[in-house]
């Protein structure tokens, strides 16, 4: 009896399939354009205009690559500047907005004050630690001041 690991019936090869990659890379890319420069046949070589394609493929891919690099590098920039900005509420006195459910379950808005005792990166989002415990998210905040001596 045949195993089916060992069996030779493409339908189950195939499912058997698991590596590989669904993308093109730039390497893999240029390893392909640079077999296909290798074993061409030298008495029909790549037309100019084909050659032209191909490597103006590659420019671009290459070009998006960098893109990529550059546009994660200033959005990794960006979240810092943000949560280092907000360090400055630290010890400020603060205004913000709750949604609260009334008696009745409606919805209203009630305005509270605190101040800020820390600040917190969190599922992507810059939060504010009060010093009741409480974090709320920094578009909550209508109003910043200095502390009042109580």
């Amino acid at each position: 009896m045949i195993n089916s690991v060992n069996s030779l019936y493409l339908s189950e090869r195939q499912s058997e399939r698991k590596t590989g990659q669904r993308t093109l890379d730039q390497d893999a890319f240029l390893k392909i354009l640079m077999t296909q420069l290798a074993n061409q046949d030298p008495s029909k070589p790549m037309e100019d205009k084909e050659f032209i394609s191909q490597m103006a493929n590659f420019s671009s891919l290459e070009q998006m690559t960098q893109m990529n690099k550059a546009l994660t590098g200033f959005i990794d920039m960006q979240k810092d500047s943000h949560f280092l900005s907000h360090s400055q509420l630290i010890g400020k006195e603060i205004k913000w907005e709750q949604v609260v459910a009334n008696t009745q379950g409606e919805t209203e808005m009630r305005v509270q004050d605190s101040v800020v005792k820390a600040i917190k990166f969190q599922h992507g989002t810059t939060r504010l630690v009060l010093e009741g415990g409480e974090v709320i998210d920094t578009i909550q905040v209508i109003h910043i001041s200095r502390p009042t001596d109580k």
